[in-house]
């Protein structure tokens, strides 16, 4: 019963997300900026088990909304590491050293390569917002890394997550 509350408390939040214009302004610039092929939000809605509850894409085919994550390669650990700030800039996932489980993750969403940092709260790790190149690897400079920062900051404090 816990997960279908959970799984309706996203669908809502997703459907609060699509009608939030800072959201969508936001993860179009950033997509646009750093010219990639899917930025997504990942919301936490559940002990570090969540799904794709936003995206902006270069192209519809790349869709993955719903997606839920790798969830047994995500753990305290990883948490801690984003609530931490982490960011994480993978330029090619076939020669990164990444768990198998998120390789073979990233590679059923036909991610070549990733940036991902962290939509931080007051009350913690909220979720992730997520940049995927689809077509080839590439190299994420650190004006691009700066502007996902900057959008994940922006994204945290919408009306959509801060009242969420």
């Amino acid at each position: 019963m816990a997960n279908f509350d959970l799984r309706e408390v996203s669908n809502r939040l997703a459907q609060n997300l699509s009608r939030d214009a800072l959201v969508q302004s936001t993860t179009d610039s950033l997509r646009n900026y750093v010219n990639s092929d899917r930025v997504v939000i990942y919301y936490f809605y559940g002990k570090w088990e969540g799904q794709v509850t936003f995206e902006s894409l270069s192209d519809k085919k790349y869709s993955i909304f719903g997606s839920t994550g790798p969830d047994e390669c995500f753990n305290q650990e990883y948490a801690g590491l984003y609530e931490a700030h982490r960011i994480s800039a993978i330029p090619d996932i076939d020669t990164s050293a990444i768990a198998d489980c998120h390789r073979d993750f990233l590679r059923n969403l036909q991610v070549k390569a990733n940036l991902v940092v962290p939509i931080l709260t007051a009350k913690g790790l909220w979720g992730l917002l997520i940049a995927h190149n689809c077509q080839h690897p590439r190299t994420w400079s650190q004006a691009e890394i700066d502007a996902m920062v900057q959008g994940a900051e922006k994204i945290a404090q919408s009306d959509s997550i801060r009242n969420f």
